[in-house]
């Protein structure tokens, strides 16, 4: 949308007033533009945040949408900056506390309770069979065919399918007894 021009020259504050209409025509689009780069959540307050610096904007603008988008573009730049900073103060200040279990502790009780959940796992398979187990193992993290699998144990496909079910059934209890799979 290309600024009117008075004898060569852009008349006063026309800019702000394509700027202004642009933003209105493309709210949405902008809107959708900082949902995606920021979360949802806070995208309603950063197009508002946005429409407030629209507003201040006093200089010419020869492309207002792309103007537009570079703002935003800033806007989540800041907005990550800010969050960023914020988490670093919290950091800094739980250390000067001595409270540093508290940073590593969810990423350490993650690792355990992954650890507890594999033994399970494990635990429940060997509850099926050693062969089971095996054949589980070999489809399902070594990604071989079951044609394959087959004929390396000596087997027919429909061994391993019921013993594959077998399976797949030992995990579906586990998992239906809280402890999710």
């Amino acid at each position: 949308m290309p600024l009117r021009v008075n004898g060569g020259r852009r008349v006063q504050g026309e800019s702000q007033n394509i700027l202004v209409a642009t933003f209105m025509q493309h709210r949405d689009a902008l809107a959708r533009f900082l949902a995606i780069r920021c979360g949802t959540d806070s995208a309603e307050d950063l197009t508002q945040e946005l429409w407030i610096k629209v507003q201040q904007v006093r200089t010419d603008v020869d492309v207002p949408l792309a103007y537009l988008y570079q703002m935003a573009h800033r806007l989540v730049l800041d907005t990550r900056r800010g969050a960023s900073r914020g988490r670093d103060r919290e950091q800094d200040w739980s250390f000067t506390q001595g409270i540093t279990e508290a940073v590593e502790a969810p990423m350490a009780e993650r690792a355990l309770l992954a650890r507890e959940h594999l033994q399970q796992i494990e635990q429940t398979l060997a509850e099926v069979g050693s062969r089971a187990m095996r054949i589980f193992t070999r489809y399902r993290v070594d990604g071989i065919e079951q044609r394959r699998i087959a004929e390396e144990m000596g087997i027919s496909i429909s061994t391993v399918e019921k013993d594959l079910r077998r399976s797949y059934a030992a995990l579906a209890r586990l998992r239906d007894d809280g402890d999710a799979v």
